[in-house]
C-alpha cells in the first residue's frame, strides 16, 4: 500500500520545518517500511487525517489484531509523548504497544470510533460555549485521573520536557520583548507577564504529568473505556499547569472578565487546583499566543490572544 500523507500535513511539515521537513518528507517511505518489518505489521487503510504533523495509518499485527503506527516530526511540544503514555499504562489513555526512538515513532492501541468530545475547528475553539460546559466537566475528570508521579521509563525514552522549561522561555519572550512583541502588546499585560512568572517559576505542589494542550479534540470514544485520551503533550509540572490551555480556549468564546472569571472558577474546581494558579497558568498561555500570532503575521488570532490576555488579566 502506498504511503501518503493528507495534503494539509504534508503542506504543514514542509512549511514549518523547512528542510529538516522535507527531508522527514522524503524518507517516510522507508520509516514506514523498516517499521512494519521491525514489528511485523501490514498496513490496514490510508493515513488518517486531522493531524499536523504525523503520519498516523491503522495497521494490522502478527497476531491480526489491529492497532495505529504514529510516525511523528519530533518537537518540543510533542517530544514527551511515548513517555507520558508509557506513563499512563492505558490508564485513561491510548496503550503504547512500542516505541522507537530512533524515529520517535509508536505503535498505539487504535481507539474506535474515536470520536472527539468536541470537534475542533482551530481558533476561536467551542470549549467556552454553554452547551459544552458538561464536556468540558467530563474532560476536566479524565485529566484529573491521568495526573499522576512519573515513572522510570526504559532506556531509549525521552526525559518529560518540564513546566519550568517553558516558564523560563516565557521570561525570555516579556522580560525583555523583542520589538516586534512590545509594539503589540500594552505595558500592562508585559508587566503581568513579569509577574506570573516569577510565581509561576516555583511550582505549587508535587511535579506530575501533565498535559500541554488540554483541548477536547485529543479525548476520543473508545471501546476499552467510553473516553480515551490520545495525542498528549506530555509535561512535568504542577496540577493547576493543566488548566492553562483548557481555560485559555475556553475564554476565546467570549473574552470579556464575567466570563473569563466563571471559566477560571469552574474549570479549576473540575480539575481540583487553586483558582489563582489556574488563572496564572492561562494567561501566561494566551501571552504566548500572542508572541506566535506577531510572528505569524496573524492579526485577526493577534486581536483574539489580547482580548483573551486582557480578560484574564
Amino acid at each position: 500500500m502506498p504511503i501518503s500523507l493528507p495534503p494539509n500535513v504534508a503542506e504543514t511539515i514542509a512549511g514549518s520545518f523547512g528542510k529538516r521537513g522535507a527531508e522527514w518528507l522524503a524518507a517516510l517511505p522507508g520509516m514506514v517500511e523498516k517499521l512494519c518489518a521491525a514489528w511485523e505489521l501490514e498496513l490496514a487503510g490510508d493515513s488518517f487525517g486531522g493531524g499536523t504533523h504525523s503520519w498516523v495509518a491503522p495497521v494490522r499485527r502478527r497476531d491480526g489484531s489491529l492497532a495505529v503506527l504514529k510516525v511523528p516530526v519530533v518537537d518540543e511540544e510533542n517530544y514527551g509523548e511515548p513517555t507520558g503514555l508509557y506513563c499512563y499504562g492505558g490508564d485513561g489513555a491510548v496503550r503504547l504497544f512500542e516505541f522507537d526512538p530512533g524515529t520517535g515513532a509508536m505503535l498505539l492501541e487504535w481507539a474506535r470510533p474515536g470520536t472527539e468530545l468536541l470537534y475542533q475547528p482551530g481558533f476561536p475553539s467551542l470549549e467556552g460555549r454553554p452547551e459544552n460546559i458538561a464536556r468540558v466537566e467530563q474532560a476536566c475528570g479524565l485529566y484529573r485521573r491521568l495526573q499522576r508521579e512519573p515513572v522510570a521509563a526504559p532506556v531509549g525514552f525521552p526525559e518529560l520536557p518540564t513546566a519550568a522549561g517553558m516558564v523560563a522561555g516565557w521570561e525570555g519572550m516579556f522580560l525583555e520583548p523583542e520589538d516586534g512583541v512590545a509594539e503589540v502588546i500594552p505595558a500592562r499585560l508585559l508587566g503581568r507577564a513579569a509577574e506570573r512568572c516569577g510565581e509561576l517559576a516555583v511550582p505549587d505542589g508535587p511535579l506530575l504529568v501533565v498535559n500541554r494542550d488540554t483541548h477536547l479534540g485529543n479525548i476520543v470514544a473508545a471501546e476499552r473505556e467510553p473516553w480515551l485520551l490520545i495525542d498528549p503533550k506530555a509535561y512535568l509540572g504542577e496540577a493547576a499547569f493543566d488548566a492553562g490551555f483548557l481555560i485559555m480556549i475556553q475564554v476565546q468564546s467570549d473574552p470579556a472578565p464575567d466570563h473569563a472569571r466563571a471559566v477560571v472558577e469552574r474549570t479549576a474546581a473540575g480539575l481540583a487546583v487553586r483558582a489563582d494558579r489556574a488563572r496564572a497558568w492561562a494567561f501566561m498561555r494566551s501571552m504566548e499566543e500572542i508572541v506566535w500570532a506577531v510572528e505569524d503575521e496573524g492579526p485577526e488570532d493577534l486581536r483574539l490572544h489580547l482580548a483573551v490576555a486582557t480578560a484574564l488579566v
